[in-house]
């Protein structure tokens, strides 16, 4: 298949296997490039390091569900499209859906040809609008430049490279400025679990990162007690 035949990154988060493989080669056979997780934790990972222009998400997963993986990922990104899957057909679940953050919602079993009619449906509504933000690797803080890409922080007094860790702590930072950003989603994005050993080791990085970018005043990550860290720049 050339490039220019790939219609979209799509993340799949399905636990069932046999169906996972099935929806997967269905959409690979319409030209869209799919990663397929079996878990919400999984799920979230992936999203984390990947820039995808729709997520379809079982709701019921195993580690994290769906709606929870949603929410997860509205924290990150307001904008990319997020269509549920469930064998659930109650109202009530379809609102929980909504609220978490999904734009539209597919009872099992369905065909896989209306789930492809509504993934195209709503990727000619969101393609092409706006860039999606999540794809930004370079950032600029105050006298730094960050590129996260090529895992580089450049200031005029020295010039460093991050490990992936680093870069994806950063990054999230830099994406959620002037927010709380909270330590649970840091962790499960960047390290995949968020037990307290891990907590400790974001605790390290996190001081590592403020050596780093001490050589501007006006760069603060401020720890919020009981939640996590907000980055600010005056």
């Amino acid at each position: 298949m050339n490039m220019s035949d790939i219609k979209g990154n799509i993340l799949l988060v399905e636990d069932d296997q046999n169906l996972g493989f099935v929806v997967q080669d269905a959409l690979k056979r319409k030209g869209y490039t799919v990663h397929l997780c079996r878990d919400g934790k999984e799920g979230l990972k992936y999203f984390n390091e990947h820039a995808y222009d729709i997520c379809v998400l079982d709701v019921m997963l195993p580690q994290k569900d769906g709606f929870s993986l949603a929410e997860d990922i509205r924290l990150t990104d307001q904008k990319v499209p997020i269509v549920f899957l469930t064998a659930k057909s109650q109202t009530d679940d379809r609102i929980a859906g909504f609220k978490a953050g999904g734009d539209d919602y597919l009872t099992k079993p369905f065909s896989h040809e209306e789930l492809l009619l509504r993934i195209e449906a709503i990727l000619r509504r969101t393609q092409g609008k706006e860039e999606n933000p999540r794809a930004k690797d370079v950032f600029a803080i105050a006298g730094y430049t960050f590129d996260y890409r090529n895992l580089e922080l450049k200031h005029p007094d020295e010039s460093r490279k991050l490990t992936k860790k680093e870069a994806d702590v950063l990054r999230l930072l830099c994406m959620h400025r002037d927010q709380v950003l909270p330590r649970e989603l840091v962790l499960n994005m960047v390290w995949g679990d968020d037990t307290y050993f891990l907590g400790r080791s974001l605790d390290v990085f996190i001081s590592r990162l403020r050596k780093y970018l001490r050589h501007d005043e006006r760069i603060h990550i401020n720890n919020v007690h009981g939640v996590g860290f907000r980055f600010q720049v005056d």
